[in-house]
């Protein structure tokens, strides 16, 4: 179990290759990362296989839609 200010939770990993958690994908787009690029040359994810990509593209939408609510 990881701990953050937020409090306990599990990690649920959005690339396994880096070992790249939500919460950190979610916290470079709160820092301005806008597109999956630039989540890659922060965190790694989508360097190796690419897998997660597709799950990094849907945090990322998701984030706009509640920005724009």
């Amino acid at each position: 179990m990881l701990f953050s200010l937020r409090g306990p939770f599990l990690a649920m990993y959005v690339c396994v290759c880096r070992a790249v958690t939500e919460n950190e994908v979610h916290d470079c787009i709160a820092a301005g990362a806008k597109s999956a690029r630039q989540i890659r040359d922060t965190t790694g994810a989508g360097g190796d296989c690419a897998s997660c990509v597709r799950k990094i593209c849907a945090i990322l939408k998701r984030s706009e839609e509640l920005a724009t609510a």
